[in-house]
């Protein structure tokens, strides 16, 4: 190239160092769009094509669930008969009458306890069953009752806490924790004649008329045990024996009428004797000897006897221990709130049982995925730290499956508050006013009362209730989003 050809005009695509000065460079970015431009999605589907599609989910979006939403809250400021307008008189009444009052409270505990305790107890599960050869044996079983539905839950545990301790479960083994302590009387409906040498009130204490002297023999005769109920090991009752310096006597079923050697008050060798009946020589007010009957109900005392009054004691005619009434209306504590007492009764525990009994299943299933997606090398360093093992799991493991526990404890709250099966079978029909809930109170004022008006108002009540706990969760996957 010659040097004329340099000293020519300037190419278009080269610029002067002037040029380059002043020149203003545009800001890195994607290029603009154009305004014309119509939206599309992100697969590239416009936005009429979208909701062309999505149009038959909408409709039935909005007829089962944002029309019966709208009729509710409209119907809940009419009345029973849906021709009167109202206002907030049912809403007044929801927090005013005994039964919704006793629903609302027993939510309160349902929301705040049963949750509580499956994702504790799910967590629990989820951690040890790490440690375990057998933990997946042992996930099975803990997580089968979800394959149940809740109406045969319901029957199950109906049975399990049946009052009779021949057929439900629970109470079987609490009477027989409870004889192994403390044995129970075989002569609860045992008494005296009215013409018997004993006498005192009904259930007992059982005192002789007259004192008892030492050398004689003293007869203690008592009716009201049914044949079939007499202990095994009685035997056909004597009498005793006489010793000098000793009382001694017998007790006995006298239920012969006059008949063979016997009679009214005296022994008879077809009756049977009180065996292991306890007997107390009572003395100015003091118990100065004690003994039990043989099996054939004889028995006999010191000389320290000699002048006292027998007594049976009111032990003797205990009723038998009959356990505990898990589905009655006893309750556990009160608490009070102004105007409002807040408590918690023994058949609403029992059935929160039964409802932990399915879900802790579900959430320890939910909390074991989230352990297994947590680094190890997080909880290896913790422990070369010197951390133990509680450190480790109070400090690292919980915070780490926070996310996941909040999943879990925000689920649980949301079923619990449409919680209607369990209670509705579980509970007997004397105290299921005392286990009532929300749910099961829109059921009987719709159906039971047909009050239309005060049933919309519970259903508004229990939207209300589950808004706040969605809108948490939402939030809660909006931050795990962003992260």
């Amino acid at each position: 190239m010659t040097p004329a050809a340099d000293s020519g005009p300037a190419r278009k695509d080269r610029t002067s160092p002037a040029d380059d000065a002043g020149a203003v460079t545009a800001p890195p970015g994607p290029a603009p769009q154009p305004k014309n431009r119509r939206f599309k999605s992100v697969t590239g589907t416009r936005r009429s094509i979208a909701l062309l599609f999505l149009l038959p989910t909408l409709v039935l979006l909005g007829a089962l669930v944002v029309y019966p939403i709208g009729y509710s809250v409209v119907r809940s400021f009419f009345d029973q008969s849906g021709s009167s307008f109202i206002g907030f008189d049912n809403y007044e009444t929801l927090f005013t009458r005994a039964d919704t009052k006793a629903a609302i409270n027993n939510n309160i505990f349902w929301v705040v306890l049963a949750p509580t305790v499956a994702t504790v107890l799910g967590l629990i599960f989820a951690v040890l069953t790490e440690r375990i050869r057998w933990g997946t044996a042992f996930k099975l079983v803990v997580f089968m009752p979800m394959a149940i539905s809740m109406l045969a839950a319901g029957i199950i545990f109906r049975l399990v806490y049946d009052q009779d301790p021949e057929k439900g479960a629970v109470n079987a083994v609490w009477v027989g924790i409870h004889d192994t302590f403390a044995e129970s009387s075989a002569f609860p409906k045992a008494h005296p004649r009215p013409n018997a040498p004993l006498a005192g009130k009904s259930g007992g204490p059982y005192l002789t008329k007259d004192p008892v002297k030492a050398g004689g023999n003293v007869l203690l005769p008592l009716v009201g045990v049914a044949a079939d109920q007499m202990p095994g090991g009685a035997k056909p009752a004597k009498q005793a024996t006489s010793a000098p310096n000793k009382v001694t006597g017998t007790v006995w079923q006298d239920f012969t009428l006059g008949k063979g050697a016997g009679g009214i008050n005296n022994v008879d060798s077809t009756e049977l004797g009180y065996p292991g009946m306890k007997i107390e020589a009572v003395k100015g007010g003091k118990v100065v000897a004690s003994t039990s009957a043989a099996a054939d109900g004889t028995f006999t005392l010191p000389a320290s006897a000699d002048g006292a009054r027998l007594r049976l004691p009111a032990s003797n005619f205990e009723e038998a221990y009959n356990g505990v009434d898990w589905l009655g209306d006893k309750k556990f504590f009160t608490i009070h709130l102004g105007g409002f007492d807040l408590y918690l009764n023994i058949v609403t525990t029992s059935i929160m049982v039964a409802y932990i009994w399915m879900w802790a299943g579900f959430a320890m299933v939910l909390i074991g995925a989230g352990l297994a997606g947590i680094p190890r090398e997080l909880l290896e360093a913790a422990r070369v730290d010197g951390a133990t093992e509680w450190q480790v799991f109070r400090r690292v493991t919980v915070p780490l499956l926070a996310p996941v526990l909040a999943v879990v404890l925000v689920t649980l709250m949301i079923n619990v508050l449409k919680i209607f099966d369990l209670i509705f079978i579980i509970a007997p029909g004397a105290t299921q006013d005392d286990a009532n809930v929300l749910a099961l109170q829109l059921y009987r004022s719709a159906f039971s009362e047909g009050n239309e008006g005060l049933a919309s108002a519970i259903a508004v009540l229990l939207l209300l209730l589950v808004i706040p706990v969605m809108w948490f969760n939402m939030r809660r996957l909006r931050r795990e989003v962003r992260r």
